[in-house]
């Protein structure tokens, strides 16, 4: 995995220079990336580095298999209540699987359309408080298919203290690996996979798909929204955090052009 500089000239004889990320990811594939400022390459290596160590990367060039994924499970889990909703939620919200394990049905507004995040459970399975204060917070609920399966499932979900949203058979909270086994199937079915037969995404991954969702311009079937307002659907403590992970996928501008006409207007 390495950043180097790439130099050229065109066939109109101008430099061009731009800074590749060159790397392998957890499947053995290889990628590269081209940026035309150092500090977005090197903090992209920074990020696909981490990621990739802990097998949560997801190429953009496999951004469209993600998305694909998604539609192609939600249709083929119906006869699942749990799954169905559970699938829904995580795609569709944002949550950190702590926050997933952690939710109750009280922190749930099926009638304004609104999730609440105020607790989590941690990796012993305790309750305890969001990762940040900026982790507490309201997420809207698309009114359609989450809301929906939501209902069906707040029927069927077994009953505990906690009053759950998806807690394991006993009404207790889930543990980390059982909750994505309850999707491995799926995926399994789906042939979203690695090499091995596997499922090829965990939880986390549903995370960089909302995000994705929420950046991607409508155009692309995304929701385009700015930059704050992905930070705080996200609970990050800073948009900085934001920008070094997605910003990336964000639409660039060309300042060259934008400079030219802010200087017409300022001397006009």
């Amino acid at each position: 995995m390495s950043v180097r500089k790439r130099k050229w000239t065109t066939r109109n004889g101008e430099a061009k220079e731009a800074f590749i990320v060159d790397y392998t990811d957890q499947d053995g594939d290889r990628h590269i990336r081209t940026f035309d400022r150092k500090k977005d390459a090197d903090a992209h290596h920074a990020t696909v580095t981490v990621d990739v160590r802990q097998g949560l990367h997801s190429a953009p060039s496999k951004s469209a298999t993600v998305a694909e994924a998604c539609e192609t499970w939600i249709k083929r889990v119906e006869a699942d209540g749990k799954k169905r909703a559970l699938l829904l939620t995580v795609a569709l919200t944002g949550l950190r699987a702590s926050e997933l394990r952690g939710l109750r049905w009280q922190d749930v507004d099926l009638k304004a359309g609104e999730l609440h995040v105020r607790q989590r459970a941690d990796r012993y399975s305790k309750i305890g408080v969001p990762k940040s204060d900026s982790s507490v917070r309201t997420v809207p609920l698309d009114p359609g298919a989450l809301t929906a399966a939501l209902r069906e499932w707040k029927l069927a979900c077994p009953k505990g203290d906690e009053g759950l949203v998806f807690p394991s058979s006993t009404g207790r909270i889930q543990h980390h690996s059982n909750m994505l086994k309850s999707l491995g199937p799926v995926m399994i079915e789906a042939g979203v996979v690695n090499k091995s037969g596997a499922p090829k995404y965990g939880l986390h991954s549903f995370r960089h798909f909302f995000a994705s969702w929420c950046i991607n311009p409508r155009n692309r079937g995304g929701r385009e929204l700015p930059a704050k307002e992905v930070q705080q659907l996200l609970g990050h403590a800073s948009i900085v955090l934001t920008m070094d992970v997605y910003g990336h996928l964000f639409p660039k501008t060309d300042d060259r052009t934008e400079l030219a006409a802010s200087a017409r207007a300022l001397l006009a």
